[in-house]
């Protein structure tokens, strides 16, 4: 068999649509794993969250860390993510760290990751969805609805990098959706 991987919108590699303002790009290169804390184990789980991402991110927040980062998706709930070239397997490489203090997945062929870079990522973010964008700062992860479909935005980088984490499966719905925002914004 030759077979050859495939981004979230079907191409060999990932797509970048670039306008006068924006850039969104398909990114493709992260692994992902999600860590659930087990009952009466918040705690140690927590701590372990520490050690590998140097925090245990609250609600609304993230960690962003070197290589791996984090953000939290709710209570004790939280999504590691790492590059995909030395972390292909981040939910086996930090299963052993957690031991039974929490219940970690793959997510990374659940997801699609798309990178919002320019200096009007403000006025794509308020067209896409609720978030209060201009109140957010680096770091800051909110979960919301774009287009129907259960998002995670997060503010990388303040007034220029947004990042927005969706389902795979309904990747070309979720791009459509920010290609349209990012063409009324012109």
């Amino acid at each position: 068999h030759d077979l050859k991987p495939i981004t979230a919108l079907g191409g060999t590699a990932p797509r970048v649509d670039e306008f006068n303002h924006v850039t969104i790009t398909e990114n493709d290169s992260l692994a992902l794993a999600s860590v659930v804390a087990r009952l009466e184990m918040e705690t140690a789980c927590e701590g372990h969250l520490i050690s590998i991402i140097g925090g245990a991110p609250s609600i609304g927040k993230s960690q962003n860390s070197d290589p791996i980062s984090g953000f939290c998706m709710g209570p004790y709930q939280w999504m590691l993510s790492a590059p995909s070239v030395s972390h292909e397997l981040l939910a086996n490489q930090v299963k052993s760290q957690f031991g039974n203090t929490a219940s970690v997945t793959e997510q990374s062929g659940a997801w699609v990751c798309f990178d919002i870079t320019g200096d009007e990522i403000a006025q794509v973010c308020e067209r896409l969805c609720n978030v209060a964008i201009r109140k957010m700062v680096s770091g800051d992860t909110q979960r919301t609805v774009i287009h129907q479909l259960g998002c995670f935005v997060t503010l990388m980088e303040q007034d220029a990098h947004l990042r927005v984490l969706g389902p795979r499966a309904s990747a070309l719905t979720l791009h459509h959706a920010l290609v349209t925002a990012a063409h009324s914004t012109q």
